[in-house]
């Protein structure tokens, strides 16, 4: 059983979570998504589209839009015309965000290419995003205005959780680094996998309450989907990974498991505390770091938190209709965890 297959050249997808009708549909949907996420991006003079399709021919996992289409499948009209704009909508905002992110990070790849500010300027990256998010209300506004008054939310929440982690827990008045941690990244990552899932089931005509649970949700896979990666960032094996372990760590940002592991009360704890200051500028550093982790219970302690958010997925899903499709969100949730190995 697989999801979030990249797509091919030719848009092609070839999703597997277990059911054969639901597989077709959801390949379906992906296609179209797919089809009108190019389409959009390639509006306008060439020396714009080569710059805002960098990313998306790139690939990716297009989990927004499987979120949406997932949701969708609660209500008596799956797959409608709207579901397919608001997932192609998430995902150039989620596109869009990762031009701006790579901007303030100075990252040099993304999705396995020279990042835009690379291959061209900062400036460029900036501009790129903000084209997209342009393609993007241009979507919304073929829907209804209920969609547009929720993404001007899901974009102030963007904002306020990139702003937040840019000033840090000083900046806001956050006495606990976790709870800023976590309020950051629901901000951030939570925000737009619930909107993806609550498009997929308000356009297909889900009752109110139905809606409301796909997109608690939605902000509870985010969660997880984020906490796993910054998991992966530090403990992973590079060649199974594709990433360099501790990335987050050469640049000052301090993770969950991180955060768990400076309040230890330890000999690892206390040496960490020493540590990190700041972002490690050399590699002696970081590959120490990296070890005294490795004897904390950051790891550990993060995954508990992980299955707290995985036992708020359950919930919600016990309480929506039986189906391939519940069947379904409960695997992906269970396979998103298991990325950490």
């Amino acid at each position: 059983m697989t999801y979030g297959t990249t797509p091919s050249p030719r848009h092609g997808f070839n999703l597997d979570l277990g059911d054969d009708a639901l597989n077709t549909r959801l390949n379906t949907g992906l296609e179209a998504v797919e089809e009108l996420l190019i389409t959009e991006l390639n509006r306008g003079a060439s020396f714009l589209t080569d710059k805002v399709t960098h990313l998306a021919k790139a690939g990716g996992k297009r989990f927004r839009p499987m979120m949406a289409l997932l949701c969708s499948e609660f209500g008596p009209n799956p797959g409608a015309e709207n579901i397919i704009r608001g997932a192609a909508v998430t995902e150039m905002v989620h596109l869009a965000t990762l031009y701006h992110d790579d901007v303030m990070d100075e990252a040099e790849r993304r999705r396995g290419v020279e990042s835009a500010n690379t291959r061209w300027t900062n400036t460029v990256a900036i501009l790129a995003g903000d084209i997209l998010f342009a393609q993007a209300s241009r979507q919304m506004a073929l829907m209804d205005l209920d969609t547009v008054a929720h993404f001007a939310d899901t974009f102030s929440e963007l904002v306020t959780g990139q702003m937040r982690e840019t000033v840090g827990a000083d900046g806001t008045g956050a006495t606990d680094p976790v709870e800023h941690y976590l309020k950051v990244i629901e901000e951030k990552t939570g925000v737009l996998i619930s909107s993806a899932a609550y498009l997929g089931a308000r356009h297909a005509g889900a009752s109110d309450e139905v809606v409301a649970r796909c997109a608690r949700i939605g902000d509870a896979v985010g969660m997880i989907f984020q906490i796993v990666d910054d998991i992966i960032d530090i403990f992973s094996d590079p060649e199974q990974s594709g990433k360099t372990p501790g990335t987050d760590l050469r640049e000052g940002v301090f993770t969950l498991p991180v955060l768990y592991a400076l309040q230890e009360d330890s000999p690892a704890g206390e040496e960490l505390r020493g540590l990190l200051t700041g972002p490690l500028t050399n590699d002696d550093d970081v590959n120490r770091a990296l070890e005294l982790l490795g004897q904390a219970r950051g790891r550990e302690r993060a995954l508990e938190t992980v299955r707290g958010y995985v036992d708020d997925v359950e919930r919600e899903l016990d309480a929506l209709p039986d189906g391939p499709a519940r069947e379904a969100l409960r695997t992906m949730t269970r396979l998103t965890v298991e990325r950490v190995g």
